[in-house]
């Protein structure tokens, strides 16, 4: 690869035309393809055995995402106007193309079960607005006496009507979410609407997410130019600089677009990885370049080149390698986001070190060295040609000095860490993508807090027999598991086949409350499901038990997405599983909430198992590389300790593992472990050329710890830009990140220095063959 990179170093104009041309290719490539997708089903692998029964059972019970229009009146909805414009509102939602034949649910659609002589009658509360505020008064009378409508379509204080549009098979898009929004503008006044559902969380997310990496990318760009500018002291360096990390970024962007890969929410931190990565080659490339002028003042152009290019190559290769198996090793996540993220990234930054080492050699060969001043002032000192005395060698023998102390402090970091892994919890809320202060959440809040809640959870009972959910001793079980859940924290309804019976038996019986039951008698059940089949919509039937009767839907409606609320209904549903087992009855779970929790376990066995793959995949390079297994452990040191740290931090603050932060562990072992490679190769290098280790360490530390300390500090000052973005789980990313390649640095530097500098004789030899 040396002899490649020599060779085009004849060629100078070429390299950079041949790089604007890629780059353009790849622009096109993004323009033509870039599209957003925000859909959590599309997250998941479509062959897991829990997605495959949840899209079964979604399908036999109509189970849909829905978009909740929640109507809020300062006095009541109760008055001719606002029940005219909840009829308004449900016609223009459906004329809208995409939820044309969308079932809705509302006090207008809804049924009211009421007994009459003549049996039962099912009939909708109004099909018109009424003329006066007497008609909308029986309509709030109506309402009332109606438990299936009172908390659950119109709130406990009359002042917030509840409009339920389930989504089609065709889905949801940005386009379906502008028209909805421009809806509730046109129909503002004097009531407010608040829009709230999965749906409208993703359109959110779709809306936001392009925006924040336009308005990140850029942020970076300045943040990294005015940090290289003060580090490189020369805009030609820092120019060729930003192309590389720039075109890398695009050339990643234009390969997802021609596969057809979408950009997911995880995706946006992909321009800031790259940006704040790919300046490491760069650096190290341009430190050696400004020691090897000052060694060989005469030195022209080429030779300054070839020289970078033969010291620098070989570290900067590895550490590459390295960083793209941090990426890689994501493939291994089950999750296609985190997989997608990982690949591309890994190829952008292989293409940063590519561009690295054929633009900057180029940059020299076509406009000369252009050396900072602060290196050309330096030329001919004796401190400066042989950094043994400099600020660097000092900090070499403080640290051999008092290695107890260092030994120490790094124990009781890692104990401090292990405390706080043990309180690492996960959680894959979507709401959790915005700030608590944002309007999708206000509205969420707003709808949970007056009616059910948004998110829910499908609990699936299945029997071999038909008729089996006619059994009352079955159905007074299913209606006990359902008044305990009621008793869980964030849960706010329930409903199934016994609310349907509870109703139909009440009403038949001159509303007496103590008929709110279930029927004693199968054979009076089945008389009720008949009467409701004949008489009201049949399709609400369907979507809480199936037509032979042997499987049933219990919806539970929870206030909260997060996988804690989840997780707890769950285990309360199965403490209850041996009760129904012993009727013969098994449980499954379907539904947008269960998928979520589904998605967590998926999100911590990709974290385990990309953590591990990274790390055995660096030990193995760096170990190939230096060709010895020793110092492939000793590199691994500041890349533990950093995970260690990293965990500890979560659990300590409370920052749970989510799609983005899971990421970080496999990120930073790719990234942190280049600080070690870089040091271990010049530490080596010195040994062999002085002999002496005591030199040698402390022309490494004067030398390498200068550069690799510029590196960390441009990678952390791109990562911590990552606090400005729109969504909570990216600036913990740039803050975690940026921790990691903190501990990572000062963990090289001291802890692994210290142990590099202790190891046996043996392989002090081994450095000298």
């Amino acid at each position: 690869m040396k002899k490649f990179f020599k060779s085009a170093l004849g060629h100078p104009y070429a390299v950079m035309v041949l790089a604007l041309g890629v780059t353009a290719l790849a622009v096109l490539s993004v323009v033509s393809g870039f599209r957003m997708e925000t859909n959590l089903d599309t997250y998941m692998p479509r062959t897991h055995p829990a997605f495959v029964f949840s899209d079964e059972a979604d399908e036999r019970f109509m189970i849909r995402d829905a978009i909740l229009v929640a109507v809020e009146h300062p006095d009541s909805v109760f008055n001719p106007a606002t029940l005219q414009k909840l009829i308004d509102i449900e016609d223009d939602l459906l004329a809208l193309e995409g939820l044309s034949g969308a079932r809705v649910n509302s006090i207008h659609t809804g049924d009211n079960i009421l007994a009459t002589e003549d049996g039962l009658d099912v009939r909708r509360f109004y099909t018109q607005a009424p003329a006066d505020q007497e008609g909308a008064d029986l309509i709030a009378l109506a309402v009332r006496g109606n438990d299936m409508i009172a908390g659950r379509l119109v709130s406990q204080d009359e002042r917030t009507a509840l409009i339920i549009v389930e989504l089609p098979e065709s889905g949801f898009s940005r386009d379906l979410y502008d028209r909805i929004q421009r809806i509730a503008d046109k129909r503002t006044g004097p009531e407010t609407l608040h829009i709230a559902g999965r749906p409208i969380v993703e359109g959110t997310l779709a809306a936001l997410g392009p925006a924040d990496m336009a308005r990140m990318g850029p942020l970076v760009l300045l943040v990294i130019t005015a940090v290289l500018m003060l580090v490189l002291r020369q805009p030609r360096r820092t120019l060729i600089t930003l192309s590389v990390v720039v075109f890398s970024t695009i050339w990643a962007f234009g390969l997802m677009s021609a596969l057809g890969v979408p950009m997911y929410s995880v995706s946006i931190m992909i321009p800031v990885m790259l940006i704040a990565i790919g300046v490491a080659s760069a650096i190290h490339l341009y430190n050696q370049i400004d020691h090897f002028a000052r060694e060989t003042p005469g030195a022209g152009r080429r030779e300054i080149a070839e020289n970078a290019i033969m010291v620098i190559c070989s570290p900067a290769l590895f550490a590459a390698l390295t960083t793209v198996a941090g990426f890689v090793s994501l493939v291994t996540s089950q999750v296609y986001p985190v997989k997608y993220f990982g690949l591309f990234t890994a190829f952008g930054v292989f293409v940063s070190f590519l561009l690295t080492m054929l633009l900057v050699p180029a940059g020299i060969m076509a406009f000369g060295n252009g050396e900072s001043r602060k290196a050309a002032g330096s030329r001919g000192t004796r401190a400066e040609r042989i950094p043994e005395h400099g600020l660097g060698a000092r900090f070499a023998d403080a640290l051999k000095a008092r290695p107890r102390l260092v030994y120490l402090a790094a124990a009781v970091l890692v104990a401090v860490s292990a405390f706080g892994i043990s309180r690492v919890w996960i959680n894959t809320s979507f709401l959790a993508n915005f700030d608590s202060k944002s309007a999708i959440v206000r509205t969420d809040a707003f709808v949970n807090k007056h009616f059910g809640g948004t998110s829910s959870l499908n609990v699936i009972l299945e029997a071999e027999t038909p008729d089996t959910f006619k059994d009352p001793e079955i159905l007074r079980l299913m209606d006990e598991l359902q008044t305990g859940a009621l008793e869980l924290e964030n849960v706010g309804d329930t409903i199934s086949l016994t609310t349907y019976l509870r109703r139909l038996h009440y009403s038949m019986n001159a509303a007496d409350p103590a008929f709110d039951i279930i029927p004693d008698s199968s054979d009076l059940v089945a008389q009720y499901l008949l009467l409701y089949e004949m008489s009201g919509d049949p399709d609400n039937l369907w979507k809480v038990v199936d037509a032979d009767f042997r499987s049933a839907n219990i919806t539970i409606q929870m206030k909260s997405d997060d996988t804690r609320t989840i997780g707890r209904v769950i285990g309360y549903v199965e403490a209850q599983a041996d009760d129904f087992a012993r009727l013969g009855i098994s449980i499954r779970y379907a539904g947008s909430g269960y998928k979520s929790l589904i998605f967590s376990d998926l999100i911590l066995q990709g974290q385990m198992s990309s953590l591990g793959l990274s790390v055995l995949i660096v030990f193995i390079l760096v170990s190939f590389m230096f060709r010895s297994p020793l110092l492939g452990l000793v590199s691994t040191i500041p890349v533990l300790i950093s995970i260690a740290v990293n965990f500890g931090v979560m659990g300590l603050l409370n920052v749970p593992l989510t799609t983005s932060t899971a990421l970080i562990s496999s990120i930073a072992v790719g990234i942190g472990v280049d600080y070690a490679i870089h040091l271990i190769t010049h530490y080596r290098e010195a040994l062999r050329a002085l002999g002496d280790e005591e030199r040698a360490a402390r022309f490494s530390m004067s030398h390498t710890g200068r550069a690799v300390l510029l590196n960390a500090a441009i990678v952390i000052s791109g990562f911590m830009v990552m606090v400005f973005s729109v969504f909570p789980p990216n600036r913990q990313v740039g803050l975690l990140v940026s921790l990691n390649m903190l501990t990572a640095f000062l963990a090289t530097i001291t802890i692994m220095f210290l142990v590099l500098r202790s190891l046996s004789p043996r392989l002090v030899k081994e450095f000298q063959k």
